[in-house]
């Protein structure tokens, strides 16, 4: 895919010589899976990626070098557990654990599901914090419009909806507005985007 291989033999002995990095750390096995929002380097080179949505599945968009020290998590559950701490099931199957003084003190537990963390790679420190609201950048996840960015301009409020169903509209950077619904959306930062986006071909 990155055409630093020209057969699958030749891209299993780079894997194998410890040339791939995954969220920091160097995998080896080429049958290690790789999902949304993971860095990929390739330090001797000098590339970094993000695996990104895309209408025909999961690609890797070039980054920079120092966009390849945090990974971006999606919060998608919650529960304050045994000490009044927080944890926090994130949207590659890991969890984050925020430790606070009062889980009901809401200067403390800011964090709601479908907001996200920005945590370090490999060691997972929380470096960054952005909650679900207009005005953030976001990238569409899942849906007809998969793969699309833009900024949400309008959150829809119905009290008997199930929150993850309302409906979402965004506005790319040509001013063309589209929408979907609130668990489609991945928020990439407050005002700006954390991490650097591109649409694939």
């Amino acid at each position: 895919m990155l055409r630093f291989a020209k057969t699958a033999k030749e891209a299993k002995k780079i894997i194998s010589q410890g040339k791939i990095m995954v969220d920091g750390k160097v995998r080896c096995d080429e049958r290690f899976l790789v999902g949304l929002m993971d860095v990929v380097s390739i330090v001797d080179a000098k590339k970094f990626y993000r695996v990104l949505p895309s209408r025909k599945g999961l690609f890797l968009s070039p980054i920079k070098s120092d966009e390849a020290s945090f990974k971006l998590y999606r919060i998608e559950d919650k529960i304050v557990v045994k000490g009044g701490h927080v944890n926090l099931d994130l949207h590659d199957g890991t969890c984050s654990m925020i430790r606070v003084n009062s889980p009901q003190s809401p200067e403390e537990d800011v964090y709601q599901t479908l907001d996200v963390l920005t945590l370090s790679v490999p060691d997972r420190e929380l470096i960054g914090y952005t909650k679900l609201a207009a005005g953030s950048p976001a990238i569409v996840i899942g849906g007809k419009n998969i793969g699309k960015s833009g900024k949400v301009t309008t959150i829809e409020k119905k009290p008997n909806q199930k929150r993850r169903d309302l409906i979402v509209t965004l506005e790319d950077t040509n001013g063309d507005q589209f929408q979907t619904i609130l668990d489609f959306i991945f928020i990439l930062g407050n005002n700006a985007p954390s991490s650097s986006t591109t649409e694939a071909d």
